[in-house]
């Protein structure tokens, strides 16, 4: 998760947010490589008295700045297009589950099984147990077994909402009478934090989304245990 005076992003926990990271680190470098070329040049312009003349008038030069320029957006735009159209690939899914947005609290639904569905609010801070993070603990975690790729149908009951899970690179905006879908594969077991990121009205900053990654065999466990309650 995120600490304080974090400059970067969090750790990657998910093929698909590695790759993000990725490109970034990828296109940051082609933007330092423009600005220290950029501030070279000006500074090259300004502190010397001396003219070149081919600089004055040179086909060639233009030429090369004509073209260069296009040889970087395309290195820019292949990767990011690739990421793309990963982010869209859902494939087969091992399992599926509806996340529906509420002022202000996230309903879950396993739809492979039946009557396992569940509301997720936040825990209020004079209920915290140490460890726990404030604004960020729900009373009922979105368990999910890692290394499997997990569907999310995403939609709204009442107005917009996003659900987003920074460590998973994932982020889908709920809407009311639209179903979204996005897809995920957590690489590790650990517990990672969401919130929802549109604004939707007063206690927007308190409806945290947290997702439990556990090995197959917990996954089962947690599935028997709470089917058997319910």
């Amino acid at each position: 998760m995120a600490h304080p005076s974090q400059l970067g992003f969090q750790d990657a926990a998910s093929p698909l947010m590695e790759e993000l990271l990725h490109f970034h680190d990828h296109a940051l470098m082609i933007v330092f490589l423009i600005s220290t070329l950029v501030l070279y040049i000006i500074v090259a312009m300004v502190s010397t008295k001396l003219t070149n003349k081919y600089i004055l008038d040179s086909q060639e030069i233009e030429i090369v700045w004509t073209i260069l320029p296009a040889v970087i957006l395309f290195l820019i735009a292949f990767p990011s297009l690739r990421i793309l159209y990963l982010m869209d690939e859902v494939g087969n899914p091992h399992l599926t589950i509806k996340a529906l947005g509420h002022q202000w609290y996230w309903s879950y639904e396993y739809t492979d099984y039946q009557d396992l569905s569940f509301d997720s609010y936040m825990i209020p801070t004079q209920d915290l147990t140490p460890g726990q993070y404030r604004l960020l603990e729900t009373d009922h975690r979105l368990v999910v077994p890692m290394n499997s790729p997990i569907r999310v149908l995403i939609s709204s009951d009442d107005v917009l909402h996003s659900w987003a899970v920074p460590a998973l690179g994932v982020k889908t905006d709920a809407l009311p009478g639209r179903l979204n879908q996005t897809a995920f594969i957590t690489a590790r077991p650990g517990v990672y934090y969401g919130q929802c990121s549109e604004i939707c009205g007063a206690n927007h900053s308190f409806m945290p989304i947290t997702v439990e990654a556990v090995p197959l065999n917990y996954f089962e466990n947690w599935l028997s245990s709470t089917l058997e309650d319910a």
